[in-house]
């Protein structure tokens, strides 16, 4: 079951800091949801074309990375805060391991390049989390 939460906050906190929160079975066929989401609410923010699909592609590969280690018949959230000219996407999921990624992986590089902060954790009871946080009009990936 998925489900679609706004967290209305005030109409003075709201002009500075939008909260969403997606929640979907850890499946891979569900990701196309997160990507909607994603270009939705960057392009709330005027985020170039190029910025959203970077952001979209960013939020799959983090999405991705905790698929691969997700509990069977788990749920996957995601968390996406718009602040000031920034987007936060949050995503999460219980893992068999309770492992944070490698970041000296070719995935971990990419979604440095596409979202450019990039943080992850791991909390007691094993879910992963991976934090990407965009502004808009943001530089460029240099390695």
């Amino acid at each position: 079951m998925s489900q679609i939460d706004g967290d209305p906050a005030g109409a003075a906190s709201q002009a500075t800091q939008d909260f969403v929160e997606v929640r979907l079975p850890a499946q891979g066929a569900y990701l196309s949801v997160l990507r909607t989401a994603t270009a939705g609410l960057a392009a709330r923010l005027d985020f170039t074309l190029d910025e959203i699909e970077d952001l979209r592609i960013a939020v799959d590969e983090a999405c991705a990375i905790l698929l691969q280690q997700a509990v069977p018949g788990s749920v996957l959230s995601c968390e996406f805060r718009l602040v000031g000219d920034a987007l936060r996407v949050t995503v999460a999921a219980p893992t068999t391991d309770g492992r944070a990624p490698e970041r000296d992986t070719f995935a971990w590089t990419v979604l440095s390049a596409l979202a450019g902060e990039v943080e992850s954790s791991v909390a007691e009871d094993r879910t992963v989390s991976i934090s990407l946080r965009k502004k808009r009009g943001g530089t460029p990936f240099q390695p």
